[in-house]
């Protein structure tokens, strides 16, 4: 099995490697194995990616809107008529099953370049009449942005990044994560393809040194990241020093609240999906499942009865529907938070071991007797671990929901819809969810709050992360003044 590509990074339109660069292999979560070795890149390969981006950007910028979102909407169309291929390629580089790949994947990234390229001709700026006189405002690019991306959605990430910086005008040099670093070099290809000028998006492989060297560049004027809050506060501090734009996608550890009047089959499946999708994997996680007193052992017993539903195997296989780990070290990880469960005496539910196969599998995991202390409760594990607590009243769980640095995603599942608003309300998270969990449609804004970043992705509100306004004062007049 392999999956190597034509070079390790892609730059100015085509594949670039550099064999001074340290060896990254990647390797199929599914059984271990080396499927592709690359090179991170050297400073000879940064600085022709940036001095490429710098030539393309001036050029795109200099494009109508409308035709630049004629290049992204070509670009979507590709990548759905590949979908197929590129989650085949997603699966190797991510473990994730094909069965969940082939729908929300490069899928999901297709959907977005089709909005950003859909939206940004109608993006036509401000007329503020003053009398005689007038401001209008003009959005104007950035000029280089830096993407960095995390290891559960490789393609949607840069997709996610790219649309929108891309439409705005901008170039984009995206660092994969060095665990899953295949398929934005597809996405690379596929921009050419649609009509991309060279260099408009480069991507170049490493690990955080090249990160830390985007981040810190003079020429790029923005950071655009997904992972965890301690790479982000680094990242961000970094960008800081150059007052360069941020976004900050990060983590969380959010509160999936279950009322007692709540449809109890469509809760047990949004803590399914909310804690096994992706093998667990998945920012936005709602991995503290609160459950009202009055259902709390039922729902238990129904989501017992629901793994039995769990189908392991090879991820290739589309009839297989969970599968590993993204690595060895992510494996000892969530080991290790399931060991400090039970020392603090949560009650295992389910799973909390290692599935025997080759590979890096861990049997989804439920934990009960949570308390609200324990560090299954307060830490992001990002694996297959759902703790299940108890509560009594809406204001106690209000406040216990909130009690965490996080703030990325809620999600609340009664039939009292006014309930549902009013406690929504009330919840610190940047993405909220009612009676259903974790759909991100690419119209919505994503992102979070608190100690889970900032800035939003997705929707209109993304345009203002990747460009900036510029007001223009018309005078029709003479000017006055005093001597």
């Amino acid at each position: 099995m392999r999956a190597q590509p034509n070079g390790s990074h892609f730059v100015n339109g085509a594949y670039l490697d550099d064999p001074a660069g340290e060896v990254i292999e990647v390797l199929y979560p599914a059984t271990g194995e080396v499927i592709a070795r690359l090179h991170a890149a050297t400073p000879a390969v940064l600085d022709a990616a940036i001095a490429s981006a710098e030539a393309a950007q001036r050029l795109w910028a200099a494009e109508t809107p409308a035709a630049r979102g004629r290049v992204l909407r070509r670009a979507a169309e590709i990548m759905r008529v590949r979908n197929r291929d590129l989650s085949v390629l997603e699966t190797l580089d991510t473990g994730k099953p094909l069965q969940e790949t082939l729908v929300a994947d490069a899928a999901s990234g297709a959907d977005c370049l089709e909005y950003f390229g859909g939206i940004i001709a109608g993006d036509t700026g401000d007329f503020i009449p003053l009398g005689e006189n007038f401001v209008y405002t003009r959005r104007e690019p950035l000029g280089i942005c830096a993407g960095i991306g995390a290891w559960n959605y490789p393609i949607q990430i840069a997709s996610w990044k790219s649309a929108p910086a891309l439409a705005c005008g901008n170039a984009m040099v995206f660092k994969p994560s060095e665990t899953t670093p295949l398929s934005a070099l597809k996405l690379a290809e596929i921009y050419i393809e649609a009509g991309a000028p060279p260099g408009l998006f480069n991507v170049v492989q490493g690990m955080g040194a090249v990160g830390a060297a985007l981040a810190t560049d003079p020429r790029i004027a923005k950071v655009s990241l997904t992972g965890s809050v301690p790479t982000g506060r680094k990242v961000y501090a970094a960008a800081a020093a150059g007052m360069k734009h941020v976004t900050m996608e990060l983590g969380g550890k959010s509160p999936l609240i279950v009322f007692d009047d709540a449809d109890l089959e469509n809760a047990v499946s949004a803590a399914i999906n909310g804690n096994f999708y992706s093998s667990g994997q998945v920012c936005s996680n709602g991995t503290r499942v609160f459950v009202q007193e009055a259902i709390h052992d039922v729902f238990l017993a129904r989501l017992g009865e629901r793994l039995s539903g769990v189908v392991v195997g090879d991820p290739l296989d589309e009839s297989v529907n969970y599968g590993p780990q993204v690595s060895a070290r992510q494996c000892e990880i969530v080991m290790g938070y399931i060991k400090a469960a039970v020392a603090e005496g949560a009650r295992l539910v389910a799973g909390g071991t290692r599935i025997d196969r080759a590979g890096y599998w861990i049997a989804p995991t439920v934990f009960a007797d949570v308390t609200d202390a324990m560090t299954i409760a307060r830490e992001e594990i990002f694996g297959p671990v759902m703790s299940v607590l108890r509560f009594a009243q809406e204001d106690e769980i209000v406040a216990r929901a909130n009690a965490t640095e996080f703030g990325l995603s809620a999600g609340v599942f009664t039939r009292d819809l006014a309930r549902a608003h009013r406690v929504v309300a009330r919840l610190q998270a940047g993405t909220c969810w009612i009676n259903t969990y974790n759909l991100t449609p690419v119209e919505a804004p994503f992102g979070g709050v608190k100690a889970s970043g900032l800035g939003r992705e997705n929707s209109r509100h993304a345009l203002d992360h990747y460009s900036q306004i510029k007001s223009v004062y018309v005078a029709t007049g003479d000017v006055v003044a005093p001597y």
